[in-house]
């Protein structure tokens, strides 16, 4: 029986190439791989293209030991995937009688006839085996070529999810050995990619397990690094054990910069460090305009310890809800450490223990060379009151992301 390791995704579908329509599917598909053992090396994204597709396809087949194609299978003139599939593998196509019946019950049972067009869907490849769609009428199709194996599945998630889940992952796990793709996640806030590299590398290039090296990634977004560490193998204790091992070295190296190891959003973490402490936050925002609430009030749970927020855009708010003093704003502007600070010991009075503030030029307009578009002021009220002049990179949605991270990280030391 074959042994599969490595897998290519094939998304198609025009749609995927615009603004207007994501690909999930690949998320889902790369998720359940992982946890069968298989590797995910590559994913293409190709339009309705009869050429490009198989290009694709047969690019997908001369490196993977399996290819999974999404979409293309309906009965329009634009669905090509089964077609192509067939052609680059040297393939006749033949109506399938079962399909047509149930597809003709199908839509028998919504008091309608089918449409002829719906005829293409049962075509399937010589060789292939049926793959039934309770949900849809694109069937899909499973079919094995020189040691290789490629799926077909339909595009619409409600009936592609279903499919893999109850008839392609058994028949994969029985191919796989008993392997898993092992992952541990260590995320990190208040430093650049370079700067966590610096110190990382030295320690994850080092790092092996009984069945291979660990592959390490450094993902980066606003406001976080994450470092992650996988490997794969049958033999899953020894694998964890040496992920774990790797997670201490690193922690250790990075120090206090890193906020979670065990999956946890910055967010959550410190709704875990105010639940854990019987204590309740509110926060005041200018340029990030409610988004920091935002980001805690996703977290389930969050009324146990958020008490709630201010939007203090404009000056006179800040004055007259926050109690900020027409003396400060004067001297030192909006965008500074005092008027944050006041900000948040302000805040505080909504009936919360600890204060955060945020307050800054997210920009295009507003800088200045004293206080440049990216100057942002956090501030963080609880056994005492701190506050934090950051320079962010960006435009306006990053500097805002950035300021958010940079609150959740200050409150987050402020507890500890």
């Amino acid at each position: 029986m074959p042994d599969l390791h490595s897998a290519e995704i094939i998304a198609v579908g025009s749609e995927l190439l615009t603004p207007h329509r994501v690909d999930t599917n690949s998320l889902f598909l790369t998720g359940r791989l992982n946890e069968l053992g298989i590797v995910v090396h590559a994913k293409t994204v190709v339009g309705d293209d009869r050429a490009d597709l198989a290009t694709a396809v047969r690019g997908a087949l001369s490196r993977a030991d399996l290819v999974i194609a999404t979409g293309g299978l309906g009965p329009t003139d634009d669905d090509l995937t089964r077609d192509v599939v067939a052609q680059v593998l040297g393939r006749t196509l033949a109506e399938d009688p079962q399909i047509v019946e149930g597809m003709v019950a199908r839509f028998a049972r919504r008091g309608v006839a089918m449409p002829a067009v719906n005829r293409k869907q049962a075509q399937v490849p010589q060789g292939a085996v049926v793959l039934p769609n309770s949900r849809g009428t694109a069937p899909g199709l499973l079919l094995e070529t020189d040691g290789r194996f490629i799926v077909l599945l339909p595009g619409p998630p409600r009936e592609m999810q279903p499919m893999f889940d109850e008839q392609v992952a058994p028949r994969l796990a029985a191919m796989t050995a008993g392997r898993q793709v092992r992952r541990r996640v260590i995320k990190i806030t208040g430093r650049s990619e370079s700067q966590v590299e610096e110190v990382a590398y030295p320690i994850y290039s080092r790092l092996t397990s009984p069945v291979g090296p660990v592959q390490t990634t450094i993902l980066a977004s606003p406001g976080q690094i994450e470092l992650h560490l996988s490997a794969s193998g049958s033999d899953v204790v020894a694998i964890d054990r040496t992920l774990a091992d790797g997670v201490a070295q690193l922690s250790e190296a990075l120090g206090s910069i890193v906020f979670s190891v065990d999956g946890r959003s910055l967010e959550t973490v410190v709704g875990d460090l105010l639940h854990a402490r019987s204590l309740h936050l509110a926060v005041a925002e200018s340029c990030t305009g409610g988004l920091l609430l935002g980001r805690l009030t996703e977290v389930p749970g969050s009324s146990d310890w958020v008490v709630g927020g201010v939007v203090a855009y404009s000056n006179s708010v800040k004055v007259q809800t926050l109690g900020v003093g027409h003396d400060l704003l004067e001297a030192h502007g909006a965008v500074s450490e005092p008027v944050a600070r006041a900000m948040a010991e302000g805040v505080r009075l909504l009936g919360a223990d600890v204060g955060a503030s945020i307050t800054g030029i997210a920009g295009p307009g507003g800088g200045s060379p004293e206080k440049p578009v990216g100057t942002v002021v956090v501030a963080v009220a609880y056994r005492e009151t701190v506050a934090r002049t950051f320079l962010f990179p960006g435009d306006r949605e990053t500097v805002r992301r950035h300021s958010t991270s940079a609150a959740l990280d200050m409150i987050r030391r402020s507890l500890l």
